[in-house]
Parts: C-alpha cells; structure tokens; sequence
C-alpha cells in the first residue's frame, strides 16, 4: 500500500512539472493577455520568453521606446490528421515558401493558445525561420503550436524584419513587423496549400504607451490556411 501511494505522488508530480496549462492573468502572470477573435481559440497577444514575459527584441530600443513582439499571424490546418504531420506539413511548407529554418537567431520562446503555452518551432537552440541566412537583412520568425481544434490544428507565429548593417553597433536592427508578416504570408500562399483567407485583430498594437511600442504593427493578425 505504501508503495502504490508513493507511485500516485509521484505521478501526480510527474504531471503537474509536464503541464503546458497557463494560469490565468489575474493570478500569477499579468503578461498573459489573450485576444478573443471569433471562431478561435484564446490566441495570446505577444510572444513571449522562456520565463513567460513578453519578448523586447532583445533590449532593442526603438524611437526612444522598448519593443514588444506582437503575435502576427495565425495559421490553421484542416488537413492534417495528426500534431505530428501538422508540424511537418507546415516545416515543408515554410522551405516551400522560401523561409527554411536558418541558424542565427535567438530562441527558446513560447506563445498562448487556448490557455496553454506551446513552444516555438523550430527547436534549434538558435533557430527560426528566416528568408535569408542572419547575416543579411532578412525577414525572420518563431512559430507555436499546434493546438487542436476540433478536426483542425492551430498555430500562431512572430514574425519580424532585421536590418544588418556590418558597419554599426548592434549590428542587427530592428525593421518591421508588418513587412515580415506580409510577406511571410504571400509566399506561403503563392508557393504553399496555405492560403491567406482574412486578418482578425488582436488588439496588440501599443501607439500610445510612454515606454513600450510594437513598432509599425497594426494590431492585426493575417490567418493562413490548409484546407481539404
């Protein structure tokens, strides 16, 4: 009996160090915030770090103000049969589309979905998907999921502009999020199976914060999908 008693905590534990689940906002994390866009899940607002914050760019300064990386564009397939083919389908397509995981970038970020925190693909410790190798300006983004829903797998993604230039410090500045998202979405729509079907805010554009901004970001998440 004491041994079958021991192995229920144990697996209780187990459980609750492997749960994804996020707590509520008003509790623990005042950065969860989440968007409610019709027909969809919960969909947070930012990506965010390792330790749950919403992430600044890496420090980066923009007119005056620090950054904050919006969630740009959400992704669902309705083809996939599995989480597992959901992923690969979209990996092909992404190196399809022109943006192949490339090394170079940061890593190790999360995003909310449904209430639960899902980890960026791709999962090389300094990967993203990016249009160009880091050592050019180049169009570069995280992607999180996939959350199911219903017969269908949801993703959404971060996706953002870098201008390098060798002869400055930091050599790697921030550009745009909108240029990223945009053209991150027509290549997959002209050269994949997802296609652009509509945009849906999510509230997400800081215009008037004294100390944060999210750059030239509308608010507005553009929603690719893979249809049957």
């Amino acid at each position: 009996m004491k041994a079958l008693r021991a192995l229920v905590v144990f697996c209780a534990v187990l459980s609750a160090a492997f749960s994804f689940t996020a707590p509520a906002r008003s509790q623990t994390n005042p950065y969860l915030e989440a968007a409610s866009p019709q027909g969809l899940p919960a969909i947070g607002k930012w990506m965010l770090t390792a330790q749950g914050v919403p992430s600044d760019w890496l420090g980066e300064v923009y007119q005056g103000k620090i950054l904050r990386e919006p969630i740009n564009v959400i992704i669902v397939d309705e083809t996939a049969v599995s989480r597992n083919d959901a992923v690969a389908r979209l990996l092909r397509a992404a190196a399809q589309a022109g943006y192949p995981i490339r090394l170079g970038h940061s890593a190790g970020y999360q995003g909310m979905i449904g209430g639960q925190l899902y980890a960026q693909l791709p999962k090389g410790w300094d990967d993203a998907f990016s249009n160009e190798v880091f050592e050019l300006s180049n169009n570069h983004g995280r992607i999180f999921g996939p959350h199911q829903m219903g017969q269908a797998y949801l993703f959404t993604a971060a996706f953002s502009r870098e201008r390098v230039d060798p002869f400055r410090w930091p050599g790697h500045r921030f550009a745009s999020f909108n240029q990223a998202r945009d053209d991150f979405a027509e290549r997959m729509s002209r050269n994949a199976a997802y296609k652009m079907s509509d945009s849906v805010s999510l509230d997400n554009a800081l215009t008037d914060n004294p100390k944060l901004t999210t750059g030239d970001h509308d608010g507005n998440a553009i929603i690719l999908r893979a249809g049957p």
